[in-house]
């Protein structure tokens, strides 16, 4: 293996130092809403409790069945919105489908959508001056970057999926980064070309294993979101990490990147919705 490791516990560890001092001072309040019991859901809620945990931030998870009635989640949405115990809140996705995606955005609090779920925090992945938190995953593979000091500026960034909380977020955060940025999906024409002529490759397709050799420019610095079954009963990214580690300059893991750092950015907005809310107490 040639390329360089970007682990993501040293980024993490960078942002915990801070976040401690705040909640050792205070007592912020996560809650996870959860309907079923996917086995990624819940592996998601234990790495996301534990990394709460860790840094001080009360967690508490608010389940219901996989067949609950619409009604009775955007209610209890609206709930955890007027409690003022609660700070953060945060609904996994996706729901089942009689759950109507735009119901839940419209449902949940703004100043508590700490995972950027509503339509506030979308438009502050537009416009970075507005209010509002931005996607955890987004922002964790920049911090990434940054933590590693990958150029940015001028660099040619592609994107790998479209997603609204991954892709589409990232290629905007990249531009405001001076990026020139590529974003592909299923319907892209000579992907592996594209693919292969960045300088900054981001996988964020949700197939396990898919990015091989074929897409990777020599030195490139290979960002791997993925998060998919590897068959054995762990779990593996969108990238062939041996065949990638060769040809790539720097690569991070799957397990032990973008997820480590994703979780404590989630922290972070949590201690960022506590501090803006008590701000909020002292200004009335």
């Amino acid at each position: 293996m040639s390329a360089k490791l970007l682990k993501g516990k040293p980024v993490s560890d960078a942002m915990a130092e801070k976040l401690s001092a705040v909640a050792a001072e205070s007592t912020p309040r996560l809650a996870i809403v959860r309907v079923g019991e996917r086995p990624d859901d819940l592996s998601y809620e234990r790495g996301v409790i534990k990394r709460c945990t860790a840094l001080g931030v009360e967690a508490s998870v608010f389940a219901f069945p996989a067949d609950v009635p619409q009604a009775e989640l955007i209610d209890g949405l609206r709930a955890l919105g007027e409690d003022g115990r609660i700070h953060g809140i945060l609904p996994f996705r996706p729901m089942p489908h009689q759950i109507d995606p735009a119901a839940v955005k419209a449902a949940i609090c703004p100043e508590k959508d700490i995972d950027c779920v509503g339509p506030r925090g979308s438009a502050s992945v537009f416009d970075r001056t507005l209010p509002g938190f931005l996607p955890c995953t987004a922002e964790a593979v920049l911090e990434t970057l940054k933590y590693y000091e990958i150029p940015l500026a001028g660099a040619r960034a592609v994107v790998l999926g479209r997603s609204a909380v991954v892709g589409r977020a990232l290629a905007l955060l990249l531009l405001d980064e001076h990026c020139t940025v590529t974003v592909c999906h299923s319907k892209t024409r000579e992907i592996e070309k594209l693919a292969s002529e960045a300088d900054i490759l981001i996988c964020a397709m949700g197939r396990a294993k898919k990015v091989g050799a074929a897409y990777i420019k020599p030195g490139a610095a290979v960002i791997d979101v993925g998060i998919n079954d590897d068959g054995n009963g762990g779990i593996c990214g969108d990238v062939d990490f041996e065949a990638a580690a060769d040809i790539a300059g720097a690569i991070t893991p799957v397990p032990g990147g973008i997820g480590v750092v994703t979780n404590t950015i989630l922290v972070r907005n949590v201690v960022r919705a506590y501090i803006e809310k008590m701000n909020r107490k002292n200004h009335h």
